[in-house]
């Protein structure tokens, strides 16, 4: 659908659509010193998941070295990862998180 302006200058519609900004996932890699019920607490609280959630994601990172806490675009990617990791050694963990893109 057209639309008019004051001087009858008819604008077509743009065709042109936006561009979704590449996704990154953001992980949780394995190590054998941070305690699982941290890894848990983690991602119930910087990645608003579940209980069970949680649990099935730091059950994964366990056995398969690493598991994905989430999609998100590059700059909240990295915002995420920075507050994990700050967080981590606060509390003197080890846990290493990571993004990559999708």
């Amino acid at each position: 659908m057209a639309t008019r302006h004051r001087d009858d200058t008819i604008v077509a519609p743009s065709k042109i659509k936006p561009v979704q900004p590449p996704m990154y996932k953001v992980m949780l890699l394995n190590d054998d010193y941070t305690p699982m019920d941290f890894v848990v607490h983690v991602l119930q609280h910087f990645f608003n998941k579940s209980h069970e959630q949680a649990t099935q994601i730091m059950l994964k990172v366990h056995t398969e070295g690493r598991g994905v806490c989430g999609l998100y675009p590059a700059d909240i990617a990295a915002t995420k990862v920075a507050q994990v990791t700050g967080f981590a050694r606060q509390h003197q963990h080890p846990l290493q998180c990571v993004m990559e893109e999708n």
